[in-house]
């Protein structure tokens, strides 16, 4: 019997109209199960089941980041982080991200306002908005 977080992978993926791989089903089934974002790293090494390479990791995270189910997160550390968090109940990116100084974990402040809109000059239209904390988390701090 498949789990939870492999029918929604595939619900997801089938409504894009898009063809219904096994890495594709098997990396947003994976994210789906996770409640922070991971780097391409850590979703390779920890990733269940047959290993998939590098450069197909690379192009399903792309994919999946194109079809708006999964978000990725340029933390400070120039790294990019995939999560699913909004991407996968289908609200908008429009939230905060905190990470570590310590640790270099992320975390989606889904729940945190952000300012309503950002005045644009004229003939600037934004298309995203970023919004990084850094700091410490309370794992790294005692807390």
């Amino acid at each position: 019997m498949e789990s939870t977080t492999e029918q929604r992978a595939q619900e997801l993926i089938r409504a894009t109209g898009a063809r219904l791989t096994r890495p594709r089903t098997r990396v947003l089934s994976f994210l789906l199960g996770h409640s922070q974002p991971l780097t391409h790293h850590d979703i390779l090494a920890q990733l269940p089941g047959e290993a998939l390479d590098a450069v197909t990791l690379y192009r399903v995270l792309d994919w999946l980041a194109e079809h708006g189910m999964v978000h990725k997160i340029a933390g400070a550390d120039q790294v990019w982080r995939f999560g699913t968090g909004a991407a996968a109940g289908g609200q908008d990116h429009d939230h905060a991200h905190f990470q570590c100084t310590s640790c270099d974990s992320v975390t989606c402040f889904n729940d945190t306002p952000l300012p309503r809109r950002l005045k644009m000059p004229e003939g600037f239209t934004s298309q995203e908005v970023d919004f990084l904390i850094k700091g410490t988390c309370p794992n790294c701090s005692g807390k």
